[in-house]
């Protein structure tokens, strides 16, 4: 037996059916291959991942100097420091006129711990969560590691891509065990519609389905306020420090349980993750200071600015749009005008241009091979440069 194949019968053998089905986060393999174009001296622009090339806020990484300068590295209870739950419910009545119970909310370990938390608190193994395509590519994955199936749905341009009631009404059935949605979203930056989530909501109240909504961009929305689902009712909600806040690497969020459903979920926190990291949360507290808020604030308009630029600088080389997206920091373009397939484009943008992107394949299989997902979280001279990187090896490909 050769060293190959006997490798790869150990490995088949280790592995357990739940982690040989679980597909890989495809842009991660963009990621990979721009680092590695990096290391080669490649100047890549990066627009590929969610993440703005914003420090940490100054006075928060203040908070975390003196957590740390006080020798504190302890666990904290699995639903997080009480001040940090105390913090995030005024955050809801502050921003929004709403009173969420502290004791409502789980802080978890980034918004995908609080996904792992609300699936397993409302699924079990064999049911399928419905959730609209194109979406967040780990919530099939995690819903696939949970032994969950994923009813994936068609969403159209024309509603924003976001999931619609009457989908729901006509397409759940008895093994459907929780709808997702989320607003804004990923790839899309779309909000659903205020009557549409309460029609969406009560819907899922009738047929007693529980709805998650994912509130992860939730800060950053463009020409109009903020909103949150808690406004029509008690759904999960699930949030996060790594987008608004730009705390991506603290691995921080939270997740706002129905009442009298927190309690189930801080038990399975215990067992799965025991606490959140108490630096992070140190972190989190800090981010709802007025200092840091006012640093939130200013980047939200530059991230509009550079939305607007990207928009219009995109759509003149032939990408498509359906329409402006509110939120997020993406734009998912149709380049059926450019290319047949958006993973040869996205190949070729990487290789010839040294620009990264995320071909749609990771979002559900009806715009994968005719969308392209760009992310508009660098400075305005690289998005610049981008562009012309962009321009560039269009006009030389023609």
């Amino acid at each position: 037996m050769s060293e190959i194949t006997a490798s790869s019968s150990i490995g088949a053998i280790g592995l357990s059916k739940r982690a040989r089905a679980v597909a890989p986060f495809e842009v991660m393999e963009i990621v990979g291959r721009a680092n590695q174009k990096d290391r080669n001296g490649d100047d890549v622009i990066h627009l590929e991942v969610g993440e703005p090339k914003f420090p940490i806020a100054p006075s928060v990484a203040a908070a975390c100097h003196a957590y740390l300068s006080a020798g504190r590295a302890q666990y904290t209870e699995a639903a997080g420091m009480p001040a940090l739950r105390e913090a995030i419910a005024a955050h809801y009545q502050r921003v929004f006129g709403i009173t969420v119970e502290a004791e409502r909310i789980v802080v978890t370990n980034g918004a995908s711990g609080a996904l792992v938390l609300a699936m397993a608190a409302t699924m079990d193994p064999g049911q399928a969560l419905l959730t609209a395509d194109p979406s967040y590519p780990c919530n099939r994955q995690i819903a696939r590691i949970l032994g969950c199936d994923t009813q994936l749905v068609p969403a159209s341009a024309a509603h924003g891509f976001q999931l619609r009631a009457d989908q729901v009404a006509s397409l759940a059935t008895d093994q459907t065990g929780a709808v997702l949605v989320a607003s804004p979203s990923n790839p899309t930056g779309t909000l659903i519609e205020p009557a549409e989530l309460a029609a969406l909501y009560q819907l899922c109240q009738t047929r007693q389905l529980p709805l998650i909504v994912d509130e992860i961009y939730q800060g950053l929305v463009y020409g109009q306020d903020p909103s949150t689902a808690l406004a029509i009712g008690d759904p999960w909600i699930v949030n996060s420090f790594s987008k608004y806040f730009g705390l991506t690497g603290m691995r921080l969020g939270w997740l706002v349980c129905p009442p009298g459903l927190s309690g189930a979920v801080t038990n399975l926190a215990q067992h799965l993750f025991i606490s959140p990291s108490s630096l992070s949360q140190a972190a989190g507290l800090a981010c709802f200071e007025p200092e840091a808020i006012a640093v939130f604030e200013a980047r939200r308009v530059e991230l509009a600015q550079a939305r607007d630029y990207l928009i219009d600088a995109l759509t003149a080389l032939g990408f498509t749009l359906a329409d402006t997206p509110a939120g997020a920091y993406y734009l998912f373009f149709d380049i059926s005008k450019l290319s047949d397939s958006s993973a040869q484009l996205a190949s070729e943008l990487l290789e010839h241009a040294n620009v990264a992107t995320t071909p749609g394949h990771d979002f559900g299989p009806t715009f994968a091979a005719t969308h392209l997902r760009v992310a508009y979280v660098d400075d305005r001279a690289r998005l610049e440069a981008a562009v012309s990187r962009i321009r560039g090896y269009l006009q030389a490909r023609r």
